[in-house]
């Protein structure tokens, strides 16, 4: 596939990409939350009670990165910290009851930014694109096809 004045497929799945993240971070502030920390909190109200790690590990994210924002989360009321049953030194982390209200307003920021973005696409577009999705998600995983020689478009 040749590159048009559009510019490449990557460049088009980057700028969709960012320009939906700056789409819910809008809705997220109106909830007094910052981009980011959805996930946090949104990982946390699928298993509550993560260590700071674990959820770094989850997220693909480096530890300090998610220990400062589970600070503020702390801070905003949303979060907060429990030294471990088993391990004094390790802190665990759990949704508050603010937190948990947070977690519903989250999820419709995420459903109206998904329903602007998928708008002027029919059921089975949308469908199509999931899939395409998931394979190029698949493509670029640690654990996708290696790229061969036979892979790579020689430009002419």
């Amino acid at each position: 596939m040749s590159k048009s004045s559009k510019g490449s497929i990557i460049g088009r799945l980057q700028a969709a990409a960012r320009l939906s993240r700056t789409a819910l971070a809008e809705r997220l502030l109106d909830q007094g939350l910052y981009a980011g920390q959805d996930k946090i909190m949104l990982a946390l109200s699928r298993e509550n009670g993560q260590t700071p790690s674990q959820l770094a590990e989850k997220l693909g994210v480096r530890p300090p990165t998610v220990t400062k924002t589970i600070n503020r989360l702390a801070a905003q009321g949303f979060l907060e910290k429990r030294a471990s049953d088993e391990d004094a030194r390790r802190a665990h982390v759990f949704l508050t009851a603010n937190g948990e209200q947070a977690i519903r307003a989250i999820e419709k920021s995420v459903r109206r930014t998904e329903k602007q973005a998928l708008k002027s696409l029919d059921k089975k577009e949308q469908k199509a694109l999931q899939k395409l999705l998931e394979r190029i998600e698949a493509n670029l995983s640690k654990n996708g096809p290696p790229l061969g020689e036979e892979d790579v478009e020689e430009e002419a």
